[in-house]
């Protein structure tokens, strides 16, 4: 699964070994799953706090199985996307013994997260108002579909429900067909920032008052966020956005053309670029100083004839004639690619987004950077999602100073799942 990634990828380049860690002795308690807490947790790892994330025995966090699975790492590629710089523990909340377990974890911790549906956290007795007592300066995140409470607290939610529900669906695709919701989980990685973000603001605080406190982000409230200014503009006009495709109702020309060899984006944003575009690209300069298309209200009423002379003019050449004249123009301009054109393209290996990280099990596995770049507190190097409890022991060794006779003890107690018989002889 992994063999051309020597071919296409380059090894990662690791930070200096000197440069502090911007979340330095910061230690996160993690009982999230699938993606939204996840991938919050894993950009507090990545800069440099400890994040230690509490999954149930064998089974795991169920997005270990969503596909593609590689057979040797047991668990597939969503998972090790949102996972790196983890440490796992395998703890069985179901049972009292992990509840007490999981609660000297939490005494030992500055932040919780957890992502479980609504009531069961309180059930487990590891809800805010029962983490603060065994450490009251702990910070608390909660991420739910509806909110924690009030009329739809019950309601379980995923990213394609906050989609539809949000309005974000009815804004995408083409105008002779239903909505289209968007392939990635826009809602939970975006949902994910603000998690970070509202974490990151509450250990602020902390420093300065010394207090902790309760954080909730909502998956629909994010995404009614997510449908953008298009919100503030139905609430100015009472108009709902209708679906373009790839057009833009606000500016205009602003969509996807053909060149000779492949399809390209072009963004005419304002007036400025419009008349760059006409005068310094195709050509035209006589378009660029027509009355008729002096203003963005002016093109969007005559999209369809402006997009016919662009449309001729840019079969004529190629791609890289066209992107060279546009960048030297400054007309903001792209080419239309897949996923793995995307992370193989120049501007990609440029950014060093994509590079490989060793792993013992398999050699190497992929790994896509965070658009984040410090100068003096660089992201953490990359280390592979950990398998399911693969430090369970280690951490309630030193961390929690358990012994052997007391690690025998729970686990004789099914805190770490279901005892198997020992084989044969």
């Amino acid at each position: 699964m992994f063999d051309q990634l020597e071919a296409d990828f380059p090894e990662y380049t690791p930070r200096q070994s000197h440069a502090p860690r911007a979340l330095e002795g910061v230690r996160v308690v993690d009982f999230s799953h699938f993606i939204a807490g996840p991938f919050a947790t894993m950009v507090l790892a990545d800069m440099g706090a400890e994040v230690i994330k509490v999954e149930a025995p064998d089974r795991g966090d169920d997005l270990r199985r969503y596909p593609p699975v590689n057979a040797e790492l047991k668990q597939g590629a969503p998972f090790l996307w949102t996972n790196r710089n983890k440490r796992s523990v395998a703890i069985d909340l179901k049972s009292s013994r992990g509840i007490e377990v999981a609660r000297e974890l939490i005494a030992h911790a500055d932040v919780v997260v957890e992502n479980f549906s609504t009531g069961v956290m309180p059930r487990f007795g590891l809800d805010y108002e029962s983490c603060r007592k065994i450490k009251p300066e702990i910070v608390y995140c909660s991420v739910s579909a509806y909110g924690r409470d009030g009329a739809f607290a019950d309601r379980l939610g995923f990213d394609p429900i906050a989609q539809v529900e949000s309005g974000f669906v009815s804004m995408n695709g083409y105008a002779d067909r239903e909505g289209v919701r968007a392939l990635s989980p826009v809602m939970d990685i975006s949902t994910a920032m603000m998690a970070c973000n509202a974490i990151l603001g509450a250990l602020v605080a902390r420093e300065r008052s010394g207090i902790g406190q309760a954080i909730e982000v909502s998956l629909f409230d994010n995404a009614v966020l997510m449908t953008g200014y298009a919100t503030m503009q139905h609430l100015f006009s009472g108009a709902n956005p209708q679906r373009g495709g790839n057009t833009s109702p606000d500016t205009c020309p602003s969509g996807v053309f053909q060149a000779k060899d492949c399809a390209f984006y072009i963004n005419c944003g304002n007036d400025k670029i419009f008349q760059r575009l006409m005068s310094q690209v195709i050509d035209r300069p006589d378009l660029a100083v027509a009355e008729i298309y002096a203003s963005g209200p002016d093109r969007i009423q005559r999209r369809d004839e402006l997009f016919a002379i662009l449309g001729e003019t840019f079969a004529k050449q190629t791609w890289s004639h066209w992107q060279s004249r546009m960048r030297a123009s400054g007309v903001p301009c792209g080419q239309v690619r897949t996923v793995g054109e995307a992370i193989r393209s120049p501007e990609a290996r440029e950014r060093k987004l994509v590079t490989r990280i060793p792993h013992e099990q398999v050699g190497w596995v992929p790994n896509v950077a965070l658009p984040i770049r410090y100068s003096r507190t660089p992201v953490v190097d990359p280390v592979a999602a950990p398998a399911v409890g693969q430090h369970t022991d280690i951490i309630l060794r030193e961390l929690l100073g358990y012994d052997d006779e007391r690690m025998a003890d729970l686990a004789k107690a099914g805190t770490f799942g279901v005892l198997k018989p020992s084989p044969e002889k």
